[in-house]
């Protein structure tokens, strides 16, 4: 199964911002004037997330091994983030001698109905999901909170057979309720 789910030492692939960080004072950062009164603090600075995805990218390829890629994006928080990590992708493979293919699709994910659970997970949107078979999947997703979600998909898809299945996610949540996933490449715990 993609992921894991033992528990990852702080010091693992990502980065770590602990409860306690105050975050950067906003006179180091030139941000839009709409937001003036409204931000405290800057928790992350852009450069450090691109500079994130940018490392993500390279393990990927690392991991995957310079093969074809379909890629499942998990709309819609997962959106940005993808189209970010998947120009860092292109870009390792257009300077690289073997030439990586790589398609893209759009699933959406739904456990709840009006905030409550719903106890399965339903899949809306993508092609057909029987043409993963065979393939290297890269499921990317904004934020892994429980990871139950997550579990749900990776049992749904391994079940069409793809080669590989690796998971990307921007951020993991620390919360009491995590189950102890943690996907194969991830930017920090949150």
């Amino acid at each position: 199964m993609a992921g894991s789910t033992e528990e990852a030492p702080d010091c693992g692939r990502g980065v770590v911002i602990t409860d306690n960080w105050p975050g950067y004072d906003l006179n180091l950062f030139t941000y839009p004037q709409h937001y003036y009164g409204d931000l405290e603090y800057v928790l992350i600075p852009h450069g450090i997330i691109v500079d994130r995805i940018e490392r993500l990218a390279k393990d990927i390829m690392k991991d995957i091994g310079y093969c074809d890629i379909m890629v499942l994006c998990v709309l819609k928080g997962g959106y940005k983030f993808c189209a970010d990590l998947v120009e860092h992708l292109k870009n390792i493979s257009r300077n690289s001698d073997r030439f990586v293919s790589m398609k893209v699709d759009f699933i959406r994910l739904k456990s709840y109905k009006n905030d409550q659970s719903m106890g399965q997970m339903q899949i809306i949107g993508g092609e057909d999901l029987s043409t993963l078979a065979g393939k290297n999947v890269l499921i990317v997703e904004d934020v892994v909170g429980t990871g139950r979600t997550m579990k749900a998909l990776l049992t749904s898809i391994e079940k069409y057979k793809p080669n590989m299945i690796k998971v990307a996610s921007l951020l993991v949540k620390r919360t009491p309720r995590s189950d102890g996933f943690r996907p194969d490449s991830h930017m920090r715990d949150q």
